[in-house]
Formats: structure tokens, sequence, C-alpha cells
């Protein structure tokens, strides 16, 4: 299939449930703007935080910085990477800085009703906030436009990865909030900024809920038949060759579900007490087969 009409397909997929995600996660964004961000002068990054900053140091409007600064990137991203690669950062230019201000009004009215005199209570909401309303705005497959868009720019010219250009632009804005605020200021945000990470990529990737298992062993038959038929779940047999060794052997690869791990991991050791086996993290799994009865105890 051509790669345009394959991106186009995909774009266009669930382009409803992937629209409704995206409102809520800029509304998120926007509240705790207009709620805790702002009112607290916290400068996390991004073209919001450079608008708490001008307006606290030069009395800019900082609505006004939002709507200009959403335009004009959108227009240098037309411009330096091409219609495909705004069109991901149109939906959110347009209605971040327009839900800030649709926002304002009822962060006024809450701010009477929520309001923290604790630090540490202002840090897990801020990055709770920040990670599910920018968690479901990537997995939605947008994003904001702002600094990402000038990520996307570094990476284009300096070819370094996105993640260490989104990490440039970010501590820079964060160390002028800093600078400008304090070391106090400083450190909220750098604790906000891995916190919100964290959830980002917990709301991207998932909560890992089972374990993928490598087995390497001897009595990878007996192993094979347990899994088959105790816990009814796929296993795929790898042919493995020794580095050192060179010895000839099969590679156990299957999917167990995290509250069985313990139980299987004891399982295959007392079949080979000499068993290797490496385990990571499974977030998603699709295809294969499907396992029938959960409990196997």
């Amino acid at each position: 299939m051509d790669r345009k009409k394959l991106l186009d397909k995909i774009q266009m997929r669930d382009l409803f449930p992937r629209f409704i995600m995206i409102l809520v996660g800029i509304f998120l964004l926007a509240l705790n703007y207009n709620l805790f961000l702002r009112p607290n002068q916290l400068i996390i990054g991004g073209t919001s935080g450079l608008s708490i900053l001008f307006e606290s140091l030069f009395g800019w409007n900082h609505q006004i910085f939002l709507y200009l600064t959403s335009f004009l990137l959108l227009f240098l991203s037309f411009l330096v990477l091409g219609i495909r690669k705004t069109s991901i950062s149109l939906l959110g230019s347009i209605l971040y800085p327009f839900f800030i201000t649709l926002t304002a009004p009822l962060a006024d009215l809450l701010r009477y009703y929520i309001y923290f005199d604790n630090s540490i209570l202002l840090i897990l909401t801020v990055s709770v906030l920040m990670g599910i309303g920018n968690g479901l705005i990537y997995k939605a497959g947008f994003d904001t436009g702002g600094s990402d868009i000038v990520m996307k720019i570094l990476h284009k010219y300096l070819h370094l990865p996105e993640g260490k250009c989104a990490f440039l632009t970010q501590i820079c804005i964060i160390l002028l909030g800093g600078f400008a605020f304090g070391l106090n200021h400083f450190i909220y945000a750098i604790i906000i900024l891995i916190l919100y990470t964290m959830i980002v990529d917990k709301i991207i990737i998932g909560i890992s809920d089972s374990k993928l298992f490598f087995i390497y062993t001897k009595e990878w038959q007996a192993v094979e038949d347990y899994i088959l038929n105790e816990l009814k779940t796929g296993v795929t047999i790898l042919e493995t060759k020794g580095g050192y060794s060179k010895e000839k052997n099969n590679l156990l690869m299957c999917v167990v579900p995290n509250r069985d791990y313990y139980l299987f991991k004891e399982i295959v050791l007392q079949i080979d007490p000499s068993a290797f086996f490496v385990i990571h993290d499974c977030y998603e799994v699709q295809g294969g087969m499907k396992r029938r009865n959960l409990p196997f105890i």
C-alpha cells in the first residue's frame, strides 16, 4: 500500500472518539493552567509557561500571547514541516488557547472551593491533570502545537531524537522560570515534569497487566506441556544456538498475567532448577491463542 494512503487511512480511523479524547485532554490542560499553573506561577514549559513568565515580567496579556504564538508557530510549522505534520498540531493549536479563554470563568469560580496550602498536594494535582490531559491528546494522535512544533523543527535540523529536543525545549523554559520566580518554583517544575511524563507514558502505553517470559531450559517440552495444558495459553518455540557452547536448543516465549507471575516462575524452576529466563513487562497482546480459564492454581 502507498505510504501516503496508509497514513491517511490511519489518521481517519476512529476519528470521532479521538476527537472526544483531544477535547477532554485540552479541557483538562486549560483548566489546570487557569486554576493552578498561572495563579501559582508554575513554569512547566511550553508556550503556556512563557505566557505566565511574560505576563509576570512585562505585564503582557497571557491570552493574547497564547493566541499569537499558537498561530505564528502553526504558520512556521506549515512552512518548515509541511502540511501533513502540521495537521497533527492544527486542532490543538486552535483549541488550546480557545479553551484557556473558555475555562477562565470556571477556574475563577472553582478557586474559592479548591485551594491547596500544601505544596505536595499542589504538585501532585498539577502532575495528574497534565499527565491525563497530554496523555489523552497524544494517544489520540494529536498534540497541542506550541513547543511541540519547536521540538519537531529542532528534530529536523539538529538531527537529534525527538525526546532530547523536547527535553531541551522544556528545560530552557523551566530555567527561565527558575531565574524569574526562584529556586522553589524551579524544583517544583522539575518534579511536575517528571511525574506528568510518567503518567503520559502509562496512558499511552498502558499499565502492564502481564509478563512476557523468554525461557531457556533443557526441559522445554515439560514446560511447553504445562503452558498448553495447564495455563491454556499459547507458546512460541524459537530455535536457538548458544554463543559460547554452540549447543542447539529451543527457547520458549509466552505471556503470563501478572497475578500468575510468581507461581509460573516457581513452577518453571521446579521443572528445571537450572532454567534461564528473561522477564519483561508486557503492555498489550493481540491475536494468538486466547487463554480460556484464567485461574490455574
